[in-house]
């Protein structure tokens, strides 16, 4: 692939952020000059479609990082934490998926709808934030501004793709076992689930925390959801997680009540959120729409519906925000910064190529 404009790569290119990543590139046009794919060496040499060639995916260098403007990473946290500042000692941009960076004093975490302007601030590396938190920020940010949040109470319910390719092909092969003795799963027999599907807590039919516990009873991707949503709106409001995986293959729910600064009603709110750059209101459940990860698979939106008030309190609020965590909690997150830094000129000394 080549043409006018940057020389951009995509390490991690053979996974499932990776793969979105070339896609959103290419949906969305982003000026390429030389697209370049890196994996793992176990995947170098292979070939991967793109944009209507094959292009032979490469084992990620140092080398190969000096001779890129922009470096979108979708690899794990060593790609990121080897690579990304060679990236940017060469004059290029790494925008980083991963959480290695995230909460570096140097590096910005962004959303471009939200806090573009902590782009001016790069060091070369610039973060993307967690996928959940990205789909959160994007329904509190708007509210934030209009009425003050000053609690959010939330709930999560995370499709397992945010696992990666492996935790979707698990749900599959889950869900077909469980499906041959229904009744094990109605019966909770957990002997006979784990004779089935190789565990006593599978993701098929099934509700769980899938991640590293942290402090106090918290799983560390609790305490990312905070740590990022204060980051990343320069606010530091209580916000109170409790997340779990549900068995659906794309798609981040989040269930939220907030406490505002002043009452704002339900119409107002929808006013508000509508107006907001990458949100979609979908709030008529009488007529049997609300936001679900179905709807959102595959878009670009942060859906937010269920805007209702809280009984309980003036300033109280319920909605529910769904959004693809493979598009906008990853990959056109990440193209949006990339493009960002082009619209605002700062990418340092690299001018685009024709």
């Amino acid at each position: 692939m080549a043409g006018s404009g940057f020389r951009v790569a995509v390490v991690g290119a053979t996974g499932v952020v990776g793969r979105e990543m070339v896609r959103v590139l290419l949906e969305r046009r982003f000026p390429v000059s030389r697209l370049g794919l890196f994996a793992t060496a176990r995947s170098a040499g292979k070939r991967m479609a793109a944009g209507g060639e094959e292009i032979e995916i490469e084992e990620t260098s140092a080398q190969a990082m000096r001779e890129q403007d922009i470096v979108l990473f979708a690899g794990g946290d060593d790609a990121s934490r080897n690579f990304a500042w060679t990236v940017a000692a060469a004059g290029g941009v790494a925008v980083d998926n991963s959480s290695t960076w995230r909460m570096d004093p140097r590096v910005p975490l962004v959303i471009p709808e939200v806090n573009g302007h902590a782009l001016r601030s790069h060091q070369g590396v610039v973060a993307n934030p967690n996928c959940t938190a990205a789909v959160l920020v994007m329904a509190l940010h708007p509210l934030h501004k209009a009425a003050g949040v000053r609690r959010a109470v939330v709930a999560t319910y995370q499709s397992v793709s945010g696992g990666g390719a492996e935790n979707m092909r698990v749900l599959l092969e889950q869900t077909r076992a469980l499906l041959a003795d229904p009744d094990a799963v109605q019966a909770g027999d957990l002997d006979r689930i784990e004779a089935l599907t190789g565990t006593r807590n599978p993701l098929a039919f099934n509700v769980l925390p899938q991640w590293k516990w942290g402090q106090d009873g918290y799983t560390e991707e609790e305490l990312k959801i905070v740590a990022e949503t204060h980051k990343i709106m320069e606010a530091d409001f209580p916000v109170l997680p409790t997340t779990v995986r549900v068995p659906v293959l794309v798609g981040h729910t989040v269930a939220v009540h907030v406490e505002l600064g002043r009452p704002l009603m339900p119409e107002e709110a929808r006013r508000i959120l509508a107006a907001s750059p990458g949100v979609e209101v979908v709030d008529a459940p009488e007529e049997g729409r609300f936001p679900t990860p179905l709807q959102a698979a595959g878009r670009d939106p942060v859906y937010v519906g269920r805007i209702r008030p809280d009984p309980f309190s003036p300033t109280g609020l319920l909605f529910v925000a769904v959004g693809d965590n493979l598009r906008k909690g990853a990959a056109l997150n990440a193209v949006q910064i990339a493009e960002a830094l082009v619209e605002q000129h700062l990418l340092p000394g690299v001018t685009a190529r024709s």
